[in-house]
């Protein structure tokens, strides 16, 4: 039983100093609370537990001496039932006790007693908010360009709808209601957006800003209207590569152009290919070495080059300028995404670079049925397997990768590897290239 009394408590007086000033006196109640006054006559709980070994005082609230809290609103009242003992910033003696004994419960079970105790006073942040937070903390693990986007995409189609509410408050109903406008109009980005609100969802739950689980995806595909088959980037068909090429070779030489060329003989990303540098290529060893800053994956990996992917760097740039970007831009640095697009759109072709990666995967199915799928994967540079596989496959298969790639450049640029019956002799090639 405690030492105090409602009345006690409410006729505490401050302390008296040597000098007749009044200072802080503090009342002990039992069990480490106490009930401190202040000079001022202000009065407070403390309690006073033992963590890991040290003393740490903390402080619980003012003392409510007129009851206030389950007195002040009567019985039963659901007003006071609705705020949760951790968070009523005044307390009574009896609402004190208890919350002193949650708190030495707490710290008996090895728990940070002052943590749990404002758990509950974390301010949950709007949507708009928790996005700025989540770009902030998350996007050191990103690429530029991806966090760029990861923020932008939510700006503009998901805080019109979702910005104000609070991330606690948020569930499928409200995602719902934000994709609407562009499920079925956007449907690429629409995708986006629906997992972009989801990884700040998480991370809103993971900072303690919400309790309940993220919006079920199921609930969501229930709650939008079907979308239209497709929506994946805009490939043209394997068969129409070689006259692409063909066609392209003919022309004036440019680096927006021949990095188009590039990236559908080595299958790779367009960023990979507009950051190529000519140290990340061995063209006696037939390599491009592209550095885990690069990758989509985060990890580094080594496209084999074939006959015709090396004959099509040789004729680009002669031995004394093969430094720095393999394909620059007219100031210098990279070439920018739009300029690959603009360079398929000049001829004439409503395709993605991307969708050269798919042409090559189709082409290695049907015409390729002898290498295993795993390796033209390994060659887009996918991760293969399940975890147990990848842990055991210490090969990057890069004898097979090699036979494969030949075989797509010598199906893709038969001109550049010297087998076509009807070609542009290599030379006439590097004349054109030196004229640019």
């Amino acid at each position: 039983m405690g030492k105090l009394t409602v009345a006690k408590v409410r006729n505490a007086k401050p302390g008296f100093g040597s000098s007749g000033k009044p200072v802080k006196r503090a009342y002990q109640d039992g069990d480490g609370l106490f009930v401190l006054v202040a000079p001022s006559g202000a009065k407070s709980w403390m309690l006073r537990v033992q963590v890991d070994g040290k003393r740490r005082d903390i402080g619980l609230g003012t003392v409510d001496v007129d009851g206030l809290g389950t007195e002040a609103f009567g019985k039963g009242d659901p007003r006071h039932s609705e705020i949760p003992l951790m968070l009523r910033k005044s307390l009574s003696l009896a609402e004190a006790r208890e919350k002193a004994a949650a708190l030495r419960k707490l710290a008996k079970a090895g728990n940070d007693p002052k943590v749990e105790r404002d758990r509950q006073r974390v301010k949950v942040p709007s949507f708009a908010e928790a996005v700025t937070e989540a770009h902030k903390a998350l996007k050191s693990g990103w690429s530029e360009r991806t966090a760029k986007a990861f923020k932008a995409s939510l700006e503009e189609h998901a805080n019109p709808k979702l910005g104000e509410l609070k991330v606690n408050a948020i569930g499928s109903a409200e995602v719902i209601t934000a994709l609407a406008p562009i499920w079925t109009d956007k449907p690429v980005m629409a995708r986006k957006v629906r997992s972009r609100i989801g990884q700040v969802l998480a991370f809103a739950k993971a900072r303690g800003w919400r309790t309940d689980a993220l919006p079920d995806a199921r609930e969501l595909r229930t709650g939008l209207s079907k979308q239209a088959r497709g929506g994946n980037f805009a490939a043209m068909p394997f068969a129409e590569v070689p006259a692409f090429i063909a066609d392209e070779l003919g022309k004036g030489a440019s680096a927006s152009r021949y990095a188009v060329l590039f990236a559908i003989l080595t299958a790779a990303r367009s960023g990979e290919v507009r950051q190529v540098t000519w140290e990340q290529i061995d063209l006696e060893a037939r390599t491009w070495t592209r550095p885990a800053s690069v990758m989509k994956m985060k990890e580094g990996h080594v496209v084999t080059l074939s006959d015709a992917a090396v004959a099509l760097l040789e004729a680009f740039a002669p031995k004394d300028m093969r430094k720095g970007l393999i394909f620059a831009g007219t100031r210098g640095g990279p070439l920018s995404d739009m300029s690959l697009t603009k360079a398929l759109r000049t001829a004439g072709r409503t395709e993605t670079v991307h969708g050269f990666r798919s042409a090559f995967r189709d082409w290695a199915a049907e015409k390729m049925p002898t290498i295993p799928a795993m390796v033209a994967e390994m060659a887009l540079a996918h991760r293969v397997g399940t975890a147990t596989e990848q842990a055991y496959l210490r090969s990057d298969l890069r004898d097979m990768r090699r036979a494969l790639m030949e075989a797509w450049g010598r199906f893709a640029a038969p001109s550049l590897t010297g087998i076509a019956g009807n070609v542009t002799p290599l030379r006439r090639l590097e004349s054109r290239v030196r004229q640019r």
